[in-house]
């Protein structure tokens, strides 16, 4: 007769498996979801409407139906200039937009958007944020303000345009009186250059134009500026500028519900941001460039922004930043620190980077002459 008690065990253990199994399944399954609610600062069919919806996928995917972030457009909830309260306040989860929009609370906030940076682009912008000391004046900004937000910058922005505008502008003079649309700390540098500025958010400024309420205006990119119709109402883009060649997005999230998260949710929150980040800036390249040949083909006309009125820019800040920075010791204190990174990495950079511009001269420089 054989012995059944190691039979019998194992059977016990094969079934008690099971039964764990089971008892498991269930609660992977039955895992409760927690939906955040944001709003962007952009229009549905804006591509940077699409970089807020592609955030909010990454973050989605990863947290395998344990998180859910929900992006609605702007003025679902609150105009677009509202959302940092509605954000702090809970009336939104979070939401996606720019530093330079709440430049209204404090001046100093313009420094993550508006130029030049002393030299800097937009990534290395980002460079100094997340390693130079600016995360840490941004929360102190933020807290000063009562805005109980968490704050993620990301999404270097290629260097912006001058602007549209009804007829080109080819010296300092033609700024001068021109009733033109920027936001942000550009507003006081083209003031100093003598147009008058109007701080449109980005859906009212091609009807603006179209009205001739605005005689030009800046928005950001060939994608963007496409899509928001600027062709239609106008032909001549000036390229090239300073007042906004550092910029980067901000994702917002209001603290206490984020605190509320466990921490393998809020991990893959900050590795979405930086994921997010990488490839919103390979598809600027991608999006910007068809876009900017299809402008093309539509019958607008590409200027340089002649060297002038780039000079002119640097000095209007150059003024208006001595001014601000007596006003608002923040500003003073971003400022510094911002300049003391900038001349740092300046100096590697550009000794290190070789000049990009002579290899595609070599070998595209007589076919683009050509077309």
């Amino acid at each position: 007769m054989s012995d059944t008690k190691p039979n019998r065990r194992r059977s016990l253990l094969k079934g008690a498996a099971v039964a764990a199994g089971a008892m498991s399944a269930p609660m992977v399954s039955m895992a409760q979801t927690t939906s955040f609610r944001f709003q962007s600062t952009w229009p549905a069919k804006d591509i940077f409407h699409e970089y807020a919806q592609d955030f909010a996928k990454k973050v989605n995917d990863m947290a395998g139906g344990r998180l859910k972030i929900e992006v609605l457009p702007a003025g679902s909830v609150v105009p677009a200039f509202q959302l940092l309260d509605a954000v702090a306040k809970g009336t939104l989860d979070g939401g996606h937009g720019v530093v330079a929009y709440w430049y209204g609370k404090n001046s100093a906030l313009a420094l993550w958007g508006s130029g030049p940076g002393y030299g800097m682009d937009a990534n290395m912008v980002l460079a100094w944020h997340n390693y130079g000391g600016g995360k840490a004046l941004l929360e102190e900004i933020y807290k000063g303000l009562n805005l109980d937000v968490a704050s993620y910058l990301y999404g270097p922005m290629p260097t912006q345009p001058l602007g549209w505008f009804k007829k080109p502008v080819a010296k300092v003079e033609d700024m001068k009186g021109l009733k033109f649309r920027t936001v942000g700390l550009a507003v006081d540098v083209f003031t100093d250059m003598g147009t008058a500025v109007n701080p449109l958010p980005g859906g009212e400024i091609v009807p603006a134009l179209d009205r001739g309420l605005i005689d030009a205006a800046e928005f950001n990119n060939a994608s963007s500026d496409r899509v928001l119709g600027f062709p239609d109402v106008a032909k001549n883009c000036m390229l090239q500028s300073f007042h906004q060649s550092g910029e980067q997005f901000e994702i917002l999230f209001n603290r206490a519900k984020l605190n509320a998260l466990p921490p393998e949710l809020k991990a893959i929150i900050e590795y979405g941001v930086q994921a997010a980040s990488a490839d919103m800036s390979w598809k600027a390249i991608e999006r910007n460039s068809a876009d900017y040949v299809e402008l093309k083909k539509a019958g607008v006309k590409f200027y340089k922004t002649p060297d002038a009125i780039l000079r002119a820019q640097l000095a209007s800040w150059d003024k208006t930043v001595a001014k601000k920075a007596t006003e608002n010791p923040s500003f003073k204190k971003v400022l510094d620190s911002q300049k003391a990174f900038a001349e740092r990495a300046g100096q590697w950079y550009n000794d290190y980077t070789v000049d990009f511009k002579m290899a595609y001269n070599h070998y595209f420089g007589r076919q683009t002459k050509k077309s």
